[in-house]
């Protein structure tokens, strides 16, 4: 199967992908302009832009791109490999180019706000995920509009789906016991937006409760709260659009460096 090929129907699954694509060369080198490999997250390879010493630093720089959602171009000389048997002596230029999963939204809490924040996300063409303990909420009945619905308590979350670098997590819950229960295990995740809906009292008991299990400052400060950008929201839509649009700015910062599936 083309390289092209396989790379359409891992896009189609939605799982992570890096595409490495000679783009030029000059003198002696064992693939021409144009050839493609494909990288996985676990490490293995679909097709060759060379193979011995070259592709491992490929391979590498790839699964880096995965991490970091960045592309890059890589030039190689390949007179410097010495101990290669492979060497032939010329140069060669590759571009690396990641596919990453769509960008998700986990709202906790399927309440009134949670069932705003999912319509909008989905709108918005975000992947939603829907998460409560209380199983007659957590329906696409009780909250049209997600893609998965999951009604496990939020410490449950990081076993239940993957949470990445590309997963915002919206935490729209009914309490401060919930959510100090629940954010320990958030916080050892790669979210990188987890935002908290409640009260500066709210707020300062959840604090408390997580200091007291253990957590240091610089963890609970990744914790976004108040949540939302401020613009005076009211209503539960209001709110919606206000947690979404920090959503939005969070993730544009490095779209410029991202490829979306």
């Amino acid at each position: 199967m083309e390289i092209v090929e396989q790379l359409n129907q891992v896009v189609g699954t939605g799982n992570p992908v890096a595409l490495c694509t000679v783009v030029n060369t000059r003198g002696a080198v064992p693939r021409h302009a144009g050839s493609k490999m494909l990288v996985f997250r676990d490490g293995h390879t679909e097709g060759t832009v060379g193979g011995g010493e070259i592709e491992n630093l490929v391979i590498a720089e790839a699964l880096e791109s995965l991490k970091d959602g960045k592309t890059r171009f890589l030039n190689y000389d390949m007179i410097d490999f010495e101990t290669d048997p492979g060497v032939c002596g010329g140069t060669v230029t590759l571009f690396v180019e990641p596919y990453l999963r769509d960008p998700t939204v986990v709202v906790v809490g399927a309440g009134h706000v949670g069932r705003a924040v999912v319509h909008l996300a989905r709108w918005l063409d975000f992947r939603v995920v829907v998460s409560d303990d209380r199983e007659e909420l957590c329906t696409p009945e009780a909250a049209p509009g997600g893609d998965r619905y999951l009604p496990v308590p939020m410490q449950a979350l990081p076993e239940a789906m993957e949470i990445d670098k590309q997963t915002y997590l919206v935490l729209v819950t009914r309490g401060v016991e919930i959510d100090a229960a629940g954010l320990p295990a958030l916080l050892e995740t790669q979210a990188p937006y987890i935002g908290l809906i409640g009260s500066k009292r709210r707020w300062d008991h959840t604090r408390e409760k997580l200091k007291a299990a253990g957590l240091k400052d610089e963890e609970i400060d990744r914790i976004k709260t108040p949540i939302g950008r401020e613009i005076n929201a009211e209503t539960p839509e209001e709110i919606a659009v206000s947690i979404m649009a920090e959503i939005i700015a969070l993730r544009n910062e490095g779209k410029r460096h991202t490829r979306k599936i």
